[in-house]
């Protein structure tokens, strides 16, 4: 079986923009748990300085 040219080209561009599509989605996620563990200390320390202060 043979492919033209410009469908194995469409298909590699579809694969790619999957990949990237990955890469992004893994990058949005590792950033919201950076921001959920920044969350959580900052409510930890408030915690904190709200116990001192009582």
């Amino acid at each position: 079986m043979s492919y033209q040219p410009d469908t194995l080209a469409a298909a590699r561009i579809s694969a790619r923009l999957d990949e990237a599509g990955q890469r992004r989605r893994g990058h949005e996620l590792a950033r919201a748990r950076r921001y959920t563990r920044r969350a959580e200390r900052a409510a930890e320390q408030a915690s904190i300085a709200f116990a001192r202060a009582l």
